[in-house]
């Protein structure tokens, strides 16, 4: 996104092949950014956005939408905005609320076209919205701040939650030239008139798709993941304090983490800020000698499934025992027996759940499919580590 807003060639080096990249590559394509591909890079040339001549489909891809929801507030013309069923069910009006705001004209309905925007010249001034929902309208936003003739303030009308996202949102930014004010709670950015300059970004590696397979090691065996951060401000960098806090064997290097399989100790873990760990963390619960509380989940259930109903109704199929509240969850550790797995149509669900059919065996996991969200190559990796995987279909 901060590659399509430079007017320039900027080069992408080590991007993720998914589905949510490809709805974003997409996506920029049709209003006019040229996306080239080299054996390690995408070449991104930018800045000049035309009204597009069909509908812009986002997939699954939550990112995708939100952000172009705000990108497209300054493409000339009329654009439209459409996505997925289970998308297509994810809250979206707090974003929209703030870009009418600012005078944009755009529209939310129910199926297809989703959103309607009208792109024009942006003024700027003062926005306000919640902080609690997504940090993804916060960052759609700061996408589009610079353009703003009198640049613009944000102010959240409730704590941040997600706050490492805004940070990465900060670092990309400021690697294309943008500079962010902000206060130190990350409750209000002020953003003036700038330019994004073209630039190189590496991408990191990605901490979300490798705590699955830490989560493997720790519960199944040794398994070392490489090209990893150790000072990455990724959200999910967390897996590595949440194992440590079970008790796992495991070292963090330079750029790499192994993880031995241990005895797993119960635990309570805050999961506000790194949400998406949730069904690994879960998992692992299961694994744990003991009682688990696991807090901070409420949005969870507006995820591509409701992640809370998913993993609750997954463990009690392998035996688990779980008690569930608005805001967090209970799991007793216990051994799990095999079973048949519904997905939901959840990368995150499949990935989480292929942990205890590891440990338990004789375990079906329906819509296998669905990890090509973010990580095609799971199921491939997990039998060239020694997982016993049949894919069926």
């Amino acid at each position: 996104m901060c590659s399509a807003l430079t007017k320039g060639e900027s080069e992408i080096i080590e991007p993720l092949h998914s589905d949510d990249t490809i709805a974003a590559r997409r996506v920029l394509q049709q209003i006019g950014t040229d996306i080239r591909d080299t054996s390690r890079s995408w070449l991104v040339r930018g800045g000049e956005f035309h009204q597009p001549e069909d509908e812009l489909y986002c997939g699954e891809s939550a990112g995708t939408l939100r952000f172009m929801a705000a990108i497209c507030s300054i493409v000339p013309g009329k654009c439209r905005l459409t996505a997925g069923p289970s998308l297509q069910k994810r809250p979206l009006k707090p974003l929209v609320n703030a870009l009418q705001q600012m005078s944009i004209k755009c529209s939310l309905t129910d199926g297809k076209p989703l959103l309607t925007i009208e792109g024009k010249q942006l003024d700027g001034g003062t926005v306000v919205l919640p902080g609690d929902i997504s940090s993804q309208y916060i960052t759609a936003l700061l996408l589009i701040a610079p353009y703003c003739r009198d640049g613009l303030t944000i102010r959240l009308t409730s704590p941040l939650e997600s706050k490492p996202y805004i940070y990465m949102t900060l670092d990309c930014m400021k690697t294309f030239g943008i500079e962010v004010a902000h206060s130190s709670d990350l409750s209000t950015f002020a953003v003036k008139p700038q330019i994004y300059r073209p630039s190189v970004y590496r991408v990191e590696g990605d901490w979300s798709s490798s705590s699955y397979l830490l989560a493997m090691g720790a519960a199944a065996g040794e398994i070392e993941v490489r090209n990893l951060a150790a000072r990455s401000k990724q959200a999910d960098k967390d897996i590595w304090i949440l194992l440590n806090r079970m008790g796992t064997n495991i070292v963090v290097g330079h750029d790499s983490v192994k993880v031995k399989q241990s005895k797993l100790k119960a635990f309570r873990a805050d999961l506000t800020d790194c949400i998406d760990l949730l069904p690994t963390v879960a998992i692992l619960a299961a694994l744990a000698d003991g009682d688990s509380e696991i807090s901070g989940i409420r949005r969870a259930r507006i995820k591509e499934s409701d992640r809370i109903a998913a993993v609750k109704a997954g463990m009690q199929r392998m035996g688990i025992k779980v008690e569930e509240e608005d805001d967090r969850i209970f799991i007793k550790g216990t051994t799990p027996r095999g079973t048949i797995i519904d997905s939901m149509g959840d990368h995150r669900i499949a990935m989480a759940f292929s942990i205890l059919g590891i440990v338990a065996g004789d375990t079906i996991i329906e819509g296998a499919e669905c990890v090509s969200k973010t990580y095609p190559e799971f199921w491939n990796v997990l039998k060239n580590i020694g997982g016993k995987v049949m894919l069926d279909g």
